[in-house]
């Protein structure tokens, strides 16, 4: 833009289509400012004048920018220049008012079109989806001269935004030809709204699919937590062999093998991946990094991240909390001071990364410095997290008063995570005060969490406090509840099997139980002596 700055300076007397080449320019480089300043100068021109096709470009630049007054100023000179009745200029202003929300100003344009062509009325419902007036945009809907499949499209995604399944699916059904955008479309609000059964039902209807209807049925599986099921339909999917995974497949499928801990299938994706087209892809990058870091496998991370060309701050983000959660906050802060050199911008997660590595190596100073260079340097506001770090670092570290204290201070109350953590750092260093303190508050935020009491009781047991420990089991029964049992995800024979402690479900039961015994043998042959005091001394059964 800089050379064709330098080019169009160069024309004493530029005209409307020099003008309004630079300005979209401008518009497709997402410099939204400089569309307005320079549709201020070559208003200011008499040899040239905005016409119908430089008004669009302003009018969306200003909605960009969050440019009101720019906006309205740009309306007036529609007006003046005599482009009221022009269809695109008319419709690009119900799109300006509507995103500012300003729908009354937005229908006002609307009335006073005289030719509203489809897009329009498009326009003029979709304002009143975005400000969730399902009523008026459904009557407008149903008083449109013409509608098309992105009329109704647009009327079928705005009850889906709301919620509303019910209406969304009976005006699905009335459609008169539905494209597969339109499938797509519900089986995505299935998939929002949480009805799986009714996502996996919908895409077996779909009479083609394309790559985004596989990725509505395989999104929508790990929207909600169905991560062995987005496993399964990725191995359909490339079974079927009619529609390939694009970078979007891939980054949903290695996030849900990163989820279960399913390391061989994510190689294999990654081999995949590399194989297909997607090796310099940063989100599928992004992707890998945080499969290897919650595997495990933190030096396949690093790899990946160094081997990446293009890297975004999520890139950044997610090798820097790969690292600090492996305990390699040295090599955190490293990066982090790299991220600050090449000139990316840290965001409120990159302190979360960072203050993590802190609590990792017990730097409580450095830990207070960057948690004030948040603030100072970046104007990011800490969020709950943030302040969790602080206090899980000095927790840690043994400045037990100096946590509590910090949570006292917090411009907002501690949830149940900072407050275990201050019980967990209770029972290393021995304090009954602060840990019986946090179970107080944790009795109220999680009242059906008997893991609380537990992590006491063990405090109570460690200093010998017995009467203590069989006063809290008592409080542990009259809460009804029991502590969940632990649960663990292995891969086997291509498969992930989900085991729970003293799991007796499986038909291998006896063999396993036998591996158990086998391997509790040989390490008692090489002198291991289990810790049992590590186990907690006391049963929450």
């Amino acid at each position: 833009m800089g050379i064709a700055q330098k080019l169009f300076d160069r024309n004493p007397e530029p005209n409307t289509s020099l003008w309004n080449s630079m300005i979209k320019g401008y518009a497709q480089n997402g410099f939204h400012q400089k569309v307005i300043f320079s549709f201020g100068q070559m208003k200011s021109m008499d040899f040239s004048a905005p016409n119908c096709y430089t008004f669009p470009i302003v009018l969306k630049s200003c909605l960009k920018c969050n440019a009101l007054r720019e906006g309205e100023e740009v309306h007036c000179a529609v007006i003046k220049s005599g482009f009221k009745g022009n269809p695109f200029v008319g419709t690009t202003l119900i799109e300006m008012y509507s995103g500012w929300r300003l729908i009354g100003a937005a229908y006002r344009v609307f009335n006073e079109m005289v030719d509203r062509n489809i897009v329009a009325w498009t326009a003029m419902i979709n304002g009143f989806i975005l400000c969730h007036d399902l009523i008026k945009a459904r009557c407008l809907f149903d008083l449109a001269p013409e509608r098309d499949i992105v009329l109704w499209n647009t009327m079928v995604s705005g009850y889906i935004e709301v919620g509303d399944m019910v209406e969304a699916r009976k005006l699905f059904d009335q459609m008169p030809k539905k494209d597969v955008m339109s499938w797509n479309t519900i089986l995505q609000g299935y998939a929002i709204n949480g009805d799986v059964e009714a996502c996996e039902g919908l895409f077996e209807e779909i009479p083609e699919r394309n790559v985004f209807s596989w990725n509505g049925l395989i999104g929508g599986y790990a929207r909600n937590g169905f991560f062995l099921d987005v496993l399964a339909a990725f191995k359909r999917m490339l079974l079927d062999g009619d529609v390939l995974p694009n970078d979007a497949t891939l980054v949903t499928v290695l996030s849900s093998c990163a989820r279960l801990g399913a390391l061989d299938l994510g190689k294999w994706v990654h081999i995949y991946a590399e194989n297909n087209g997607y090796k310099g892809n940063v989100y599928v990058g992004n992707a890998l990094i945080d499969l290897y870091a919650k595997c495990g496998m933190i030096k396949n991370a690093v790899d990946v991240f160094r081997s990446m060309s293009k890297k975004d701050l999520i890139s950044w983000n997610t090798i820097i909390g790969g690292l600090a959660m492996h305990g390699r906050g040295a090599d955190a802060l490293d990066l982090f001071s790299q991220m600050k050199n090449v000139g990316v911008v840290p965001d409120g997660i990159t302190f979360i990364g960072v203050l993590c590595a802190c609590t990792h190596m017990g730097l409580v100073v450095d830990g207070l410095a960057h948690f004030q260079s948040m603030v100072d340097d970046y104007s990011i506001e800490p969020q709950i997290e943030h302040y969790g770090c602080m206090v899980d670092l000095l927790a840690r570290a043994g400045h037990l008063p100096q946590a509590l204290d910090f949570v006292r201070k917090m411009p907002m109350e501690a949830d149940a995570v900072i407050w275990a953590a201050l019980l967990g750092a209770c029972r290393v260093y021995k304090n009954v005060e602060v840990a019986e303190l946090a179970l107080k508050q944790l009795s109220e935020l999680e009242p059906k969490n008997p893991a609380n009491f537990v992590m006491l009781a063990n405090i109570y047991g460690d200093l010998g406090r017995w009467k203590d420990v069989a006063r809290l089991k008592v409080a542990m029964r009259d809460t009804g509840h029991k502590k969940v049992p632990g649960c663990s995800l292995i891969e086997v024979n291509d498969s992930v099997v989900e085991f729970y402690s003293l799991d007796e479900r499986r038909p291998e039961t006896k063999e396993i139980y036998g591996a158990l015994r086998g391997l509790t043998k040989l390490c008692r042959s090489h002198g291991y002596v289990p810790d049992l005091q590590e186990l907690g001394h006391f049963s929450s059964g």
